[in-house]
């Protein structure tokens, strides 16, 4: 049987599977008699629309539609979605434990959790939660309809880029502030030696620090766009695509990455200089596996249930992810201490009610497209 190496428009369906698709009132080995309870048997790739095959998954497709009862129950059955749930389900649990305790029991008495202080803690955790609580929600209730399919993912794709902005939002509070490459007073002679440049740094770091905010707030838009745009049947590589418009919003890190490049982070700052490079190995390793689609495009078939490239995937966005919680963390340590300016609420929750209405209207505009709507 041709396997099929693109979910859309990659060719015909087996001329079999397509006959029987087209009597959809007859009973086959596929369908269970009406008369029957029981559960839904899982299909072949043949056996569903073009949107729900993914490359080099031959089997273990769930049956379209499913009700939400059906949903939520193949959590707990060997489908090629199961593991995509746990893979996040589980980190979104330990994550969700993790800022508990970061908010309500980490001992600072005279800190109470709405303290203006925690303002950027909180936008960072409401886009770590936000984005394992929707990619669980996309893998369960994908085989609603194809509507309720396409919406959740677009969901799926605007929480990544709010969980890259609220990244942002923490790194500009608690991070940025103690970089010797944002200070004045250090990268003026800095240059002035190195380079000879009689040079003030002081406009300079001025105007990127204007700039951080509002350059990684249109990069989050925008990445939803080139995302949801990848859904389309004009992308050939649309993992790829993704891959590459996520990879974005990470540049608002690159002042760490200088940081280490230019003075010794290392010795100044181990706890960011470790955690911030081995997040920064796991995104590769990630993106690795969501862009070749190994092991699955070795041996199709072998890997549908169990090891295919996006729970590989899942796994080292979890690992990032937890590293960058520990200097995150370690940046609020050493803000707490001296904290050289009050974050404000417009510059921080603001900004992420903003972005929300705006990724709203982008999910809005996308579910309008007639091809879609007529797919229904």
């Amino acid at each position: 049987m041709p396997l099929r190496l693109q979910p859309r428009g990659a060719g015909t369906k087996n001329p079999s599977a397509a006959s029987s698709s087209s009597s959809a009132p007859a009973l086959t080995a596929a369908s269970p008699s009406p008369t029957l309870p029981g559960p839904k048997p899982l299909l072949r790739w043949d056996e569903v629309p073009d949107d729900f095959v993914e490359c080099f998954i031959l089997s273990g497709y769930r049956r379209l539609p499913c009700t939400a009862q059906e949903c939520v129950a193949s959590v707990l059955k060997p489908t090629n979605e199961t593991l995509n749930f746990w893979t996040h389900f589980i980190p979104l649990l330990l994550f969700l434990s993790k800022f508990c305790r970061l908010f309500f029991l980490s001992g600072r008495d005279d800190l109470p959790f709405h303290h203006p202080w925690l303002l950027p803690l909180w936008c960072y955790a409401s886009g770590v939660l936000l984005t394992f609580a929707m990619s669980c929600t996309a893998h369960v209730f994908s085989c609603l309809s194809l509507r309720l399919r396409a919406t959740f993912f677009y969901l799926d794709y605007a929480s990544i880029s709010y969980y890259g902005f609220g990244s942002t939002v923490a790194y500009y509070y608690y991070l940025l502030p103690g970089l010797s490459l944002l200070d004045a007073s250090v990268m003026t002679p800095y240059v002035q030696q190195r380079l000879g440049w009689h040079v003030d740094c002081t406009r300079l770091i001025a105007a990127y620090r204007a700039l951080v905010l509002p350059v990684a707030f249109v990069l989050a838009v925008a990445c939803t766009v080139a995302c949801c745009k990848s859904r389309s049947d004009w992308c050939t590589y649309p993992f790829a695509l993704r891959t590459f418009v996520f990879v974005m919003p990470l540049s608002m890190a690159c002042p760490i990455m200088l940081e280490s490049w230019l003075f010794d982070l290392r010795g100044e700052n181990p706890t960011l200089f470790v955690h911030f490079y081995r997040r920064y190995f796991w995104l590769v390793v990630a993106a690795f596996f969501n862009v070749s689609k190994i092991p699955e495009r070795i041996q199709p078939g072998l890997f549908d249930i169990i090891g295919h490239s996006h729970q590989l995937f899942h796994i080292f966005t979890f690992l990032s992810i937890y590293d960058q919680m520990h200097y995150v963390e370690e940046g609020l340590r050493q803000f707490l201490e001296a904290p050289p300016a009050s974050p404000t609420f417009s510059g921080t929750v603001g900004y992420m009610i903003l972005l929300v209405l705006c990724l709203g209207l982008v999910i809005r505009k996308f579910l309008n497209v007639a091809d879609l709507c007529k797919e229904d």
